[in-house]
């Protein structure tokens, strides 16, 4: 017998020096190839891109791996309880490698023949998950086991354990513990429950396996052994454990929930950062800040979105999405799984139609649609024309129908579809080129086309007043009387004609320039740029940033038929609102690493405060657009943003001209196609409508000193809005819901007034300076030097100033 024992003694102590020869070789021959444990303390864990407004809150995130770092300090106890539990209940204790973990591995292996389980302590997953494939050999193992031994000696455990709760992959997309924590139950490791942590302790020997989503039972089961192994372990109390085994499994798919609705600015931030950091962007953990502050962009939301369907529900209803008689409810609430919620738009099924409305099948169940919001769906017949008031529900809808419901603040529903008709919206600060909200469509999961920067339309009117600004530099004044009468343009060689006409088909004679543009005369537009000359007003028109090759270089200019994007036109009309100065639109306002260090901060070129309305004006050639063309310091993550100087705005033209048009645009809201914006009660704003040709397209710009808003509305195929609707019936209800709210409870907030200007009585029929005597004398603006004669000095020429023959109508060479 004491043979016996001596044998198994040297035996053991054989295969143990056995052991240690074995890997003190293995160490020896793979110790040149082992990587360096030291980096593991400066690993950069792939974290995702996320993209907020300016007050902080979330717009988007982007990336493919869901994962936010967590610092040991913050992970709860009970969360290590359990992970250590399942994982390495002898973690405190070893020194990477537990020999009777890989024991059992091993006895394990003889049984079966197959590798089973690799004995791996929590050190050598992070070996493995850091540095290693999960190849199943003997090599690897053994380069793990060596990877722990170097890990041990090099990190504390806290330190092992931080790596390791941060790195593992624990299913749908979620990496590291926070993540699985938000994804599964929407909240952090911190305020999840004790049955809740051991769930997702639970997820890392087999994310599919105990996925709580994919497989229920299965979680459940591993959950229940951890928190048993939790009270075997003393880990626990018998209370708690008692409580976390009922507790039922409330797990459910969560993803990072926007606090802002602003899918077209998370987009252009995103291709903005790709283009600075490539694929780096989605992976190094940067947080972009935008210039976009959250009530804005909601503000900008509301007011397309509701100005759409009031368009869309004044040219009546075009009838179900589709018909599906006949069918189950089983089948019904199937076909509403496939349908996507469209805005506010959700889908809905008719099942019922009675007196008082329709009951209707949603995805959270039946509810009810009232007949009282169902009365404006006339039969749409064209976008001219409806059928007859509908008097009964059923004229409206039947059993069947795929309809779409808009669930009101009450919780009830309304009755809607979704619009055909497109629009876009674009607010700026003038200031500083600052984008304070942009909407690119009616819906980002109807379309990701974004609209405000990519449609180039027709601008229309809302054109115009870059031509009158021309003029304006040029010698004319505001009291200028120009006619407005027929004019025909002919092409010889072409059998060309060219009428043009004023949009009521009427003509007024000579006409003053205020009076022209508030009145929106086509004919005045035409004959300022043909006395000015095409080719020199484009020059100057470029100044504002506009690309030459989208101006025409013809008459037809000065109607709008230039193709531009709504951002375009809100950069050039930031000109009027500013005093004459350029800016550059742009987004983002800052870019923080992971570690929060700052690697870009904004500099746009910002409008002096002060300063002479003629300092440093200047006609640059044309430029092309681009979304924050300021310098990036600092390209490389980690490196810190270099401060810059103050950028100046250029000037770009006089502001007594912007001044002067200023309260020419006034007169446009006071006096002319903008009168509908007297309703905000604001004596501070300006704008301009804009209509193409048989209401293709319809737009309104408009200002103040604080914001620059541009609104498009049209069809992506360009068709008419109907014959019946304009700038003015369609765009500028959108532009008021907007600016009424983002101005509310501001003061009043003008440009000021230049030196270099006079305020003069002027003849209103004859456009020069009045005498005491003159009837209808009112007050118009001049610069010093463009003071008008006095009517006794009237001249018979046609220069600025002076009236042209109301008889012209002779044929002119356009081409």
């Amino acid at each position: 017998m004491i043979r016996l024992l001596k044998f198994f003694g040297w035996s053991i102590v054989a295969v143990f020096c056995g052991l240690l020869l074995g890997l003190s070789g293995a160490f020896l021959y793979l110790s040149p190839g082992l990587p360096s444990v030291e980096a593991l303390r400066s690993i950069q864990l792939q974290i995702p891109l996320r993209v907020y407004s300016s007050d902080n809150k979330l717009i988007a995130e982007f990336g493919e791996m869901r994962r936010t770092p967590i610092r040991f300090a913050d992970i709860p106890p009970n969360f290590i309880n359990a992970l250590l539990s399942a994982e390495d209940d002898n973690f405190a204790n070893h020194y990477g490698v537990d020999p009777s973990s890989l024991m059992r591995a091993a006895t394990q292996l003889v049984k079966s023949g197959h590798i089973q389980s690799g004995g791996s302590t929590i050190t050598m997953q992070v070996a493995k998950n850091f540095f290693l494939t999960s190849e199943r050999s003997f090599s690897r193992k053994t380069t793990e086991i060596l990877l722990a031994l170097q890990i041990e000696r090099q990190l504390t455990k806290d330190e092992i354990l931080e790596l390791y709760v941060n790195k593992i992959y624990l299913g749908n997309r979620a990496y590291g513990i926070e993540a699985a924590a938000q994804v599964y139950y929407g909240k952090s490791i911190r305020d999840i429950s004790l049955a809740q942590m051991a769930m997702i302790a639970g997820l890392p020997k087999a994310p599919s396996r105990f996925n709580p989503l994919a497989n229920p039972a299965r979680s459940k089961e591993r959950r229940d052994w951890i928190l048993g192994r939790m009270y075997k372990l003393g880990k626990i109390s018998e209370p708690d454990y008692t409580a976390a085994i009922n507790e039922p499994l409330n797990a459910s798919y969560h993803v990072p929930t926007p606090e802002v609705n602003a899918p077209y600015i998370a987009e252009m931030a995103r291709a903005e950062m790709v283009g600075r950091y490539g694929s780096d962007a989605y992976t190094e953990g940067f947080r972009v800040t935008t210039t976009v502050p959250s009530n804005l962009q909601e503000m900008a939301n509301t007011a397309l979105h509701e100005g759409l369907m009031t368009y869309d529900q004044r040219h009546g209803y075009r009838g179900p999405e589709s018909r599906l008689p006949g069918k189950t409810r089983e089948a019904w609430a199937s076909e509403l799984t496939k349908q996507r919620t469209i805005s506010s738009l959700e889908p809905a099924i008719v099942t019922q139609v009675d007196k008082n409305g329709l009951q209707v099948l949603t995805r959270t169940g039946e509810e009810h649609v009232a007949w009282d919001t169902m009365k404006w769906a006339r039969p749409f017949l064209n976008t001219n024309s409806m059928g007859a008031n509908p008097r009964q529900p059923s004229d409206v809808a039947q059993v069947g129908d795929l309809v779409r419901v808009q669930r009101q603040k009450d919780n009830s529903l309304k009755f809607s579809q979704i619009p055909q008709a497109q629009g876009a919206l674009v607010s700026l600060d003038p200031q500083n080129g600052a984008i304070r909200s942009l909407v690119g469509g009616f819906a980002f999961e109807q379309s990701n086309y974004n609209r405000a920067m990519q449609a180039k339309r027709q601008p229309g009117s809302s054109f115009k007043p870059f031509v009158y600004s021309a003029a304006l530099d040029n010698g004319y004044t505001a009291a200028t009387l120009v006619n407005d009468a027929p004019i025909v343009f002919v092409d010889e060689y072409l059998d060309k004609v060219w009428r043009p006409k004023n949009d009521t088909n009427t003509f007024l004679g000579p006409i003053r320039l205020r009076e022209a543009l508030y009145k929106s005369r086509n004919l005045v537009s035409i004959r300022l740029l043909q006395a000015m000359g095409v080719g020199k007003t484009i020059d100057y028109i470029t100044r504002f940033g506009f690309n030459k090759q989208d101006l025409p270089p013809n008459l037809s200019l000065a109607l709008g038929t230039a193709t531009l994007t709504p951002m375009e036109i809100a950069t050039g009309w930031s000109t009027f609102a500013n005093g004459g100065y350029k800016i550059t639109p742009y987004i983002i306002d800052k870019i923080e690493s992971r570690n929060g260090d700052t690697l870009f901060v904004a500099n746009p070129p910002t409008v002096p405060q002060g300063g002479s309305a003629t300092d440093g004006i200047a006609a640059p050639d044309a430029q092309s657009f681009t979304v924050n063309a300021a310098p990036v310091p600092g390209e490389a993550p980690g490196n810190a943003a270099v401060p810059q100087a103050p950028a100046v705005a250029e000037r770009i033209v006089d502001g007594r001209t912007t001044y002067i048009l200023n309260s020419m645009l006034q007169d446009v809201i006071k006096l002319g196609t903008g009168r509908r914006a007297l309703a905000m009660g604001r004596s501070d704003i300006a704008g301009k409508t804009g209509t193409t040709n048989e209401s293709k397209d319809a737009w309104f710009s408009g200002y103040n000193a604080d914001y620059v808003t541009t609104v498009w509305t049209g069809f992506d195929q360009p068709e008419s809005l109907g014959r019946r609707e304009f700038g003015g019936t369609v765009a500028l209800p959108i532009w008021m819901n907007y600016m009424s709210a983002a101005l509310k409870d501001k003061p009043p907030h003008v440009q000021p007034e230049p030196e270099g200007l006079l305020s003069l009585r002027v003849d209103p029929v004859s456009g020069r300076a009045a005498t005491p005597s003159t009837p209808g004398a009112y007050f118009e603006l001049f610069k010093s030097e463009d003071t008008p004669p006095s009517v006794n000095e009237l001249g018979n020429g046609t220069a600025p100033g002076s009236p042209l023959p109301a008889d012209e109508q002779a044929p002119i060479d356009l081409f």
